[in-house]
């Protein structure tokens, strides 16, 4: 019954999307710093972007919201890329280390636990000698 209910107050709205779920988080950030210095105006200003990510939410207008999440996604896109790079080589830190070629720069993925190898480059054909 809920579920039905909200269904239907959603139809032809725009929802939630990569720019509400950004702004949802630093009003969140905005009001948890404002209560932990006590500081009552962080905490009042942390409701504007609540209330725009609501408007946001529930707007008609979805060309519009979608062109606005676009152009958030655009300007945004070589931080989300250099962050997921970073976060996956984290992840593979366990089984592979990382290298930059002494000469063109190219970074070098080798597999752990093979002891003093050489490393080819395969974009300039460089050797050198590394431990993994």
């Amino acid at each position: 019954m809920i579920r039905r209910w909200l269904s239907k107050i959603m139809y032809g709205r725009y929802g939630i999307d990569m720019l509400s779920i950004t702004i949802l988080i630093a009003a969140v950030f905005l009001s948890l710093i404002g209560q932990l210095t006590q500081q009552i105006a962080l905490v009042l200003i942390s409701y504007i972007p609540l209330w725009y990510v609501i408007y946001r939410t529930l707007s008609r207008q979805t060309q519009k919201r979608y062109a606005e999440n676009q152009k958030f996604l655009k300007l945004t896109a070589n931080l989300r890329n250099w962050t997921s790079k970073k976060w996956f080589r984290i992840k593979d830190s366990r089984y592979h280390r990382y290298f930059k070629c002494p000469t063109c720069n190219q970074t070098l993925r080798v597999p752990k636990g093979k002891g003093k190898i050489e490393i080819t480059c395969p974009k300039c054909k460089t050797r050198f000698t590394k431990k993994v």
